[in-house]
Order: structure tokens, then C-alpha cells, then sequence
């Protein structure tokens, strides 16, 4: 029963963002630009949804870990991340013809938070497939913070750029996410670390 809720509570957490902007765009699509249009946010907010997720999951590691195959949700989790995280702003580059000075060609803060979290989040997957190499099984702990940094960057970049978290109480949701994901980091790469000493 509590394996169930547990899968309920995440599928929701995920679902709930993404049924919103489905609900707030025409899908009337009378071009490939208007579909990339309405798709490329979808990515966004699944990666950032199921970071959430991981970062949540920290806190409650051990206690989870009796209740399911916590690596695997781990290791499925992060695959859709990683491809999501590549969607997104492939789709928008594609959107805008690869014209990089119309996305990057006046400075905007969401924008380069968005960059700086994807290049910081990237940092996982790269130390994950060589992590069988010394320098990064014996950095890893810092990887993770780095990592984790990155997506906190991409709470921001989110918030202040994403069309479907201007306003509403989905706004207010994203700032739970963001809120509880700062504690969640300080917990579980701060506190957790000295009170299990």
C-alpha cells in the first residue's frame, strides 16, 4: 500500500505540470514550428519534475530503500532526465532555426540560468559513464553537489521564464518544488552528512 502511494505521489507530481500546459496551448498545430511550440516546454518540466523527485528521495533514501528498487528508480529517472534535458532545448534550437543570437543575442538572466544549470546538470551523466575512472569515483560526492547546484539554477530559470509559471497556483507549486528542493540539498549534503557521522 505504501509502495502504491508512494508511485501515486510522484506521478502526480510529474503529471500535474505538464497537464497544465497541455491544457493552456491550442493544439490546433498548423505547422511543425507551432508543434515544437507546445513540445518544448513538456521536457522542461519533466526534467525538472522528476530532478525534484531525486532530490526529495534523498532525504527519505534509507527509508525508501525498504520499500522499492530505489537504484532503479534512480537509474530509470535519470535516463529520462538526461534525454529531456537534451530535448528541451534541442526543440528550441530547431524552433528558432539555429539561430543562437535569437536566443542568446540579448542578455537574459532566465536564459543563461537555464545554460549554466544544463552545463552543471551535465556533469552527472558525464561522471556516471566514466565513473569507473579514479578521478571520478573519488569525486563523485562533489559531482552530485555540482549536479545539484545545476538544478537549482534551472528552478530559477524556470520560474522566471517558463509561460505556464507566471501565474496560478501552479506558480505557487513550483515554488514548493524549488523551496523544498533547497532544503532538501542542505539536508542531505549538509546535515545528513554530520548527524549520521
Amino acid at each position: 500500500m505504501t509502495k502504491k502511494f508512494i508511485i501515486l505521489g510522484a506521478t502526480l507530481a510529474v503529471l500535474a505540470p505538464i497537464l497544465v500546459h497541455i491544457r493552456n496551448v491550442s493544439w490546433a498545430i498548423s505547422s511543425l514550428d507551432a508543434l515544437l511550440m507546445n513540445l518544448f516546454p513538456i521536457f522542461g518540466l519533466i526534467a525538472f519534475t522528476l530532478l525534484w523527485l531525486h532530490s526529495i528521495s534523498g532525504v527519505f533514501e534509507e527509508w525508501l530503500r525498504e520499500r522499492f528498487n530505489f537504484d532503479s528508480f534512480v537509474h530509470w529517472t535519470a535516463l529520462v532526465i538526461l534525454v529531456s534535458m537534451i530535448l528541451h532545448p534541442l526543440l528550441l534550437l530547431i524552433l528558432v532555426r539555429f539561430d543562437f543570437g535569437a536566443i542568446f543575442g540579448t542578455w537574459n538572466t532566465g536564459i543563461m540560468l537555464g545554460l549554466l544549470g544544463l552545463i552543471l546538470l551535465l556533469t552527472y551523466d558525464i561522471g556516471k559513464a566514466l565513473k569507473s575512472y579514479e578521478f571520478f569515483s573519488r569525486n563523485w560526492n562533489k559531482i552530485l553537489v555540482i549536479s545539484t547546484i545545476g538544478f537549482l539554477l534551472t528552478f530559477f530559470h524556470s520560474l522566471m521564464v517558463g509561460s505556464d509559471l507566471q501565474s496560478g497556483w501552479l506558480r505557487w507549486l513550483w515554488i514548493f518544488y524549488g523551496v523544498t528542493a533547497i532544503v532538501s540539498t542542505i539536508y542531505t549534503y549538509g546535515m545528513k552528512r554530520y548527524l549520521y557521522k
